[in-house]
């Protein structure tokens, strides 16, 4: 399994805080050995496969044989355009007629998952005249809901996305849509060509909700307008990222405000190959920032309004922010400055060395394998300068853009 690393995104003042969660929730190609074994595994497992058969048919009589486990399945992924669905069986455990099991659900979005998600399901079944049956099928210890466990899914096509919601209008969804179809073709001016230019965003119902997608508690994510879940440096054949919105924080901003931070989402699904456990987060969170604002009018002091604060109180400029500024820790001042500082990083970049300069240093920090002395070497391949002389440069750059 890929080593797992957290990131938040911002998206200016005006905006609430947009975040890259990475592999929470979802993983690709984290199967194991070949399970249990035993006849009562593999009856189980025929179960199973039945189960899935049914669900990528839509054959109701055929699911419900399988056991009464969520009867409202069907229905509630009735508009999911599913390519397959699929379960493997991990554990298993019986006690008389009675069995608890873990399994691995795999299945894909058609058109959008080159390789499927990968959710732990924990079951319960029950043995009886007929052989097994499901009686209880909910996520795995560490892992989220699926977003139709939280009602019908109404989905909405748009030509560069597919929008998925719970207790939704189809209206509003379809404005979701538009904005991200509007922040791919920008991406893709920004990064290039190499990604798969389109985007899955998921709208559940509430905050709450969108805390039981991400298997964690929805406080953490209170004033986070947009999460997006997906491996770092993931292969080609890795399952789609998914933009995850928060509707009670996204809905709240202005149109601005929401196409930035779709952008900004965007942008971390079109680097997600590029970026790695050697990407500090100033430059990941950066270069979406700089995605996110690349086509708006906003000036540096509109979309950087703490950092412009600190410059102005005459406050001497640290270096750039550690990862650890990005954390929540309550500190919402600190929080932005943070981003701030890794967006006029990457902003500098683009203004003084080009926009192709900021993508091939992106590229080359990525490139390393570990995190010690990636920045300083790709500065010095891309931009040929080390990393002390960027960091004397990005001060004045910043006292220049702010500072009056």
């Amino acid at each position: 399994m890929a080593g797992r690393r957290r990131a938040v995104g911002r998206a200016g003042s005006a905006v609430a805080l947009s975040a890259l969660l990475v592999g929470l929730s979802a993983l690709s190609g984290c199967g194991g050995d070949d399970g249990p074994k035993g006849a009562d595994a593999s009856a189980v497992q025929r179960v199973l496969d039945q189960r899935a058969h049914a669900v990528v048919t839509g054959d109701g009589p055929a699911y419900r044989s399988t056991g009464s486990a969520d009867p409202g399945l069907l229905d509630d992924l009735s508009e999911v355009p599913l390519d397959s669905w699929q379960y493997k069986l991990t554990h298993l455990q019986r006690s008389g007629t009675r069995a608890t099991a873990t399994a691995e659900l795999r299945y894909r979005v058609d058109g959008y998952d080159k390789a499927p998600v990968v959710a732990e399901r924990r079951l319960t079944l029950g043995h009886g005249d007929d052989g097994w049956y499901v009686t209880g099928d909910r996520p795995g210890k560490k892992a989220g809901e699926q977003l139709w466990e939280q009602g019908p899914v109404t989905t909405v096509k748009g030509a560069h996305s597919l929008v998925l919601g719970v207790g939704k209008p189809r209206s509003e969804l379809r404005s979701y849509a538009k904005l991200a179809d509007e922040a791919v073709p920008s991406v893709r001016r920004a990064w290039g060509d190499d990604w798969a230019r389109r985007v899955v965003v998921l709208v559940p119902g509430s905050l709450d909700e969108m805390g039981q997608l991400l298997g964690a508690p929805a406080a953490g994510y209170q004033g986070i307008a947009a999460v997006t879940t997906g491996e770092v440096g993931s292969p080609r054949t890795a399952p789609a990222d998914r933009v995850i919105l928060n509707p009670e924080a996204y809905g709240v901003l202005g149109e601005v405000g929401k196409q930035v931070v779709l952008t900004h989402e965007t942008a971390h699904v079109a680097t997600r190959r590029a970026t790695s456990a050697a990407t500090p987060l100033w430059l990941s969170e950066g270069y979406a920032d700089w995605a996110g604002y690349r086509e708006s009018d906003r000036t540096p002091g509109q979309a950087a309004p703490e950092l412009r604060r600190t410059v102005q109180q005459g406050a001497t400029l640290a270096g750039l922010p550690d990862d650890a500024d990005f954390g929540f820790s309550g500190d919402s001042a600190k929080l932005a400055r943070a981003y701030e500082s890794g967006w006029l990083a990457c902003r500098m970049i683009a203004d003084r060395w080009g926009e192709a300069k900021l993508n091939a240093f992106y590229t080359a920090v990525g490139g390393h394998k570990e995190r010690a002395g990636a920045v300083d070497g790709a500065l010095r391949q891309a931009l040929g300068i080390d990393e002390q002389e960027f960091v004397a440069r990005w001060r004045e750059y910043v006292r220049s853009e702010l500072g009056s």
